[in-house]
């Protein structure tokens, strides 16, 4: 995938999990950018870890993969953000 497939994946990932997630949603594009595409890169890690798939494009199961992932990543910035 292409860096601007990377980066608009990554804004929807973000978007639906500060969607999912409530409380208070700091941060602007960018950061939901951010958290999106590390939020893909952590689920896909994880979830290749214990063998249930990987993100590998733009798929169902990536993009599951890739909220989840952007959920976690969303709920230590919270913590660490304070």
């Amino acid at each position: 995938m292409g860096i601007l497939s990377w980066i608009i994946f990554g804004l929807i990932a973000g978007i639906l999990a500060k969607w999912i997630m409530p409380g208070k949603n700091d941060g602007g594009l960018i950061i939901t950018i951010i958290l999106g595409i590390v939020g893909a890169v952590v689920g896909g890690y994880i979830s290749t870890f214990f063998g249930m798939g990987k993100v590998d494009g733009f798929n169902f199961g990536s993009f599951i993969v890739a909220v989840i992932g952007a959920l976690i990543i969303l709920f230590v910035y919270r913590k660490i953000k304070g």
